[in-house]
């Protein structure tokens, strides 16, 4: 970066003041990368900075690659560059939200994340001491209700409530039922005989059979897999289902044997050994060091080709059950997608579909690796809210298909 930044006049900071606003971006839940940074501070050079209207699309243009993060965006820019009393103020306060009339949810959201953003980590204002007028805010504070935090999406989600929705996640459980097993134990209600047990009676009897033992199929906790998409789309809903992962993993009584997770984007990922952390925080921190292509591309086919070739014999001979995370977003052969989604179908006992893009009403499979991976799977939800795991909870004890056929008479 040294090299990029000798070029521009030291004076004014403006380069100190872009980085400071590539942090606040990130504060905000928008991810942008040290290459995207070197771009901006590059097209920033090669541009100028003449009119605060070509700045705006400059840095938009080398920051932003996805549409719902404009009003974020926009909002940081804006409190960013405006009048510095009305941002020390709004520092000094802390104000989680800075309310305005006649703006929608969305807008709301992405003001008050930017807010947060540009409140931790800013440098500590001096002490104004001449008279001023003085800049009246209107904020609060404002937490949603259960029942709506349940049903909110987790990408409009504020950074308050991304925080109750992590803690109402340590407490959700993921029971299975218990499978049957090839071996067998004695039972009175048993449906088979136990020939072993009556010829060992018959030979303390002299051969008089009295009794008839029985016997029945033992039980045993099946293995729990998870393969979780964390390209750019994704981003935001691995991380939660992390969190509800690592929940299931670590606390007793879910019903599973063993819970292995890998990642995948542009490679595949074991993070069974970093989940299995107590601390959550240390876990996912862990986790994040361990997966270098958060954020990335995402080749889905290519990575569960990897998975059957090197951890399908290990992780699901005993029957386990697959919790496939992503938006089947291929960019690659859609054919060989489908020819390795097939195998790990016929290595897993059930594979189970977390799709976030269900959140959308009317949702159809019109991307063609959906329509690879979708005959493929047993059964297909949702994943994009407090709510949507509560369901994929009762779909695992009963067996529901969730929108499988529905979506299945449309392909």
């Amino acid at each position: 970066m040294t090299a990029v930044l000798k070029d521009l006049p030291v004076n004014g900071k403006l380069v100190a003041n872009v980085v400071y606003f590539v942090r606040t971006l990130r504060r905000a839940g928008v991810p942008v990368g040290s290459a995207q940074t070197l771009n901006a501070i590059r097209a920033v050079q090669a541009a100028g900075f003449t009119q605060r209207h070509d700045f705006y699309f400059t840095l938009q243009a080398t920051l932003i690659t996805r549409t719902e993060h404009l009003d974020v965006f926009e909002r940081i820019f804006s409190m960013f560059w405006r009048d510095p009393e009305f941002l020390e103020v709004m520092i000094q306060n802390m104000l989680p939200m800075i309310q305005t009339q006649g703006v929608d949810r969305e807008k709301k959201i992405a003001e008050q994340r930017a807010a947060e953003a540009m409140m931790e980590g800013a440098p500590p204002q001096p002490e104004v001491k001449d008279a001023r007028e003085e800049i009246e805010v209107d904020a609060e504070f404002s937490f949603s209700a259960d029942e709506k935090l349940g049903s909110m999406d987790f990408e409009q989600m504020t950074n308050a409530e991304m925080a109750a929705a992590k803690q109402a996640i340590k407490s959700m459980i993921l029971p299975i039922k218990r499978i049957q097993s090839r071996r067998f134990q004695p039972s009175l209600k048993g449906a088979r005989m136990d020939a072993r047990a009556i010829l060992r009676a018959a030979m303390r009897t002299g051969g008089e059979v009295i009794d008839l033992p029985k016997r029945q199929p033992k039980t045993r906790s099946p293995d729990l897999v998870a393969l979780c998409d964390i390209s750019g789309s994704m981003s935001t809903y691995s991380r939660l289902f992390m969190h509800f992962l690592h929940s299931v993993s670590v606390t007793k009584g879910q019903g599973w044997a063993k819970v292995h997770a890998f990642t995948f984007g542009t490679r595949l990922t074991n993070i069974t050994r970093s989940l299995s952390e107590r601390d959550p925080d240390a876990a996912l921190k862990a986790v994040g060091e361990q997966s270098q292509d958060w954020d990335g591309g995402t080749r889905i086919g290519e990575s569960i080709g990897q998975f059957n070739k090197n951890w399908a014999r290990r992780v699901l001979s005993r029957g386990a059950v697959v919790l496939l995370v992503t938006d089947g977003l291929e960019r690659q052969d859609p054919e060989e997608l489908k020819r390795q989604a097939h195998r790990l179908r016929l290595s897993a006992r059930q594979v189970v579909w977390l799709n976030p893009l269900m959140r959308w009403d009317g949702f159809t499979p019109q991307a063609v690796g959906i329509r690879a991976l979708l005959p493929c799977v047993d059964s297909f939800h949702s994943c994009h809210s407090l709510n949507s795991f509560r369901d994929l909870t009762d779909a695992l004890s009963t067996g529901g298909s969730g929108e499988k056929q529905r979506l299945m008479a449309l392909l």
